[in-house]
């Protein structure tokens, strides 16, 4: 019989790639679940809308009697939650709409699904946010919670919430930590994104011969882990189907200590590339990828100082600048340092990435100067 799986946040980055997987991976009706004020940003599921198996329906994640309808009327099989408050930077300027959207909004998804659908199987999105200030690297299953923002103290109690539904009352819910994961479908306030749509709006003002704003950013330094979004999707696919590939008798490297464990414990995985990266070779590899050669420039040995500068033909007198320090976008409280260690996908689950960081910034780059013309 075929099955349903509700997407939330199914028109953004992560939804939107995990309805075309499941699509082309499975014979499965899709619910996607939107905002009703995001039904007008649909250009990330402009190629699935008219599929016959795709089902667009609207929810509010900050009320329960929204959530319960959909769950009761639709009974699923699987409900996969992307949505979510996900900008780091709001959860300082809206921290209890954060811990609502993220957090309390999952108890109402969960008991729903106790009530109405006791068989569904529940993803729940993690971050590595959630380690914050890190204590050992690369960070794994078994790295104690440290969050450094509200959006990450968010994640842990996602995190904790599905753990206490999961041993009350049997549910099938599993709450995945992925590291960054960007592609050319990722919001425009995102560093990522911002670095490679202003890398083409200077590319674009080159190519005309006008002057252009150089691109604010804030800490360079901060490195991540990086990967394509739609590699995520099939780790998360085979993380609530896990007995499907993890052996019989597995000797685990998370949850338990028991060398006999058996594949019926539900086991929460790291997703992640197992490379660090910082902002600073972001936005050298960005710049390069649209053919222009900059370099640091940082007289006064001073962060807020540091720019990205490009001198056309060398002509040190043409020296322009392409990115400058802004210090408004620093955190409050920044994470220095995220690399994930995911071995256990790996081996557990036949898991692993396949566009590397080069690929990505290549790909959203030439996706951003297509959008300009060039």
């Amino acid at each position: 019989m075929t099955k349903k799986v509700i997407v939330t946040g199914g028109n953004g980055q992560d939804g939107s790639y995990m309805v075309e997987y499941l699509l082309e991976n499975t014979d499965n009706t899709v619910i996607v679940a939107i905002r009703r004020t995001s039904q007008a940003i649909l250009s990330n599921l402009k190629g699935v809308l008219d599929n016959p198996r795709v089902k667009l329906v609207t929810i509010d994640l900050n009320d329960v009697h929204s959530i319960t309808s959909l769950v009761r009327d639709e009974r699923p099989d699987y409900f996969i939650n992307f949505g979510a408050s996900a900008f780091v930077p709001d959860s300082w300027n809206s921290p209890a709409q954060v811990m609502q959207t993220n957090a309390i909004s999952l108890i109402h998804i969960l008991e729903a699904v106790r009530q109405f659908a006791p068989e569904c199987r529940v993803y729940s999105s993690g971050s590595s946010e959630q380690w914050g200030n890190v204590i050992y690297t690369p960070q794994d299953e078994k790295h104690p919670p440290r969050p450094r923002s509200i959006y990450g103290v968010s994640k842990v109690a996602a995190g904790m919430i599905c753990k206490v539904y999961r041993e009350s009352y049997g549910l099938y819910v599993v709450h995945g930590i992925l590291l960054n994961h960007e592609s050319e479908r990722r919001q425009e306030h995102y560093v990522t994104r911002k670095i490679t749509k202003g890398v083409a709006r200077i590319a674009r003002a080159i190519k005309d011969g006008k002057p252009f704003a150089p691109l604010e950013l804030g800490n360079l330094d901060a490195k991540r882990d990086w990967s394509h979004s739609a590699d995520f999707i099939d780790g998360i696919w085979k993380m609530i189907n896990q007995e499907e590939y993890r052996t019989p008798r597995l000797n685990a490297s998370v949850g338990t200590d028991d060398p006999n464990v058996s594949r019926s414990i539900l086991h929460e995985y790291v997703l992640a590339s197992g490379e660090t990266h910082s902002i600073r070779e972001f936005v050298e590899k960005a710049f390069s990828a649209a053919g222009i050669k900059g370099r640091w420039d940082n007289p006064m040995q001073k962060p807020d100082m540091e720019k990205y500068a490009w001198v056309p033909n060398g002509a040190y007198a043409n020296l322009t600048f392409l990115v400058t320090v802004n210090p408004t976008f620093y955190r409050p409280a920044d994470v220095d340092l995220l690399q994930g260690n995911a071995s256990a996908a790996r081996r557990e689950l036949g898991w692993s990435p396949k566009v590397s960081f080069d690929q990505l910034v290549e790909r959203m780059v030439r996706h951003d100067l297509a959008e300009v013309g060039l």
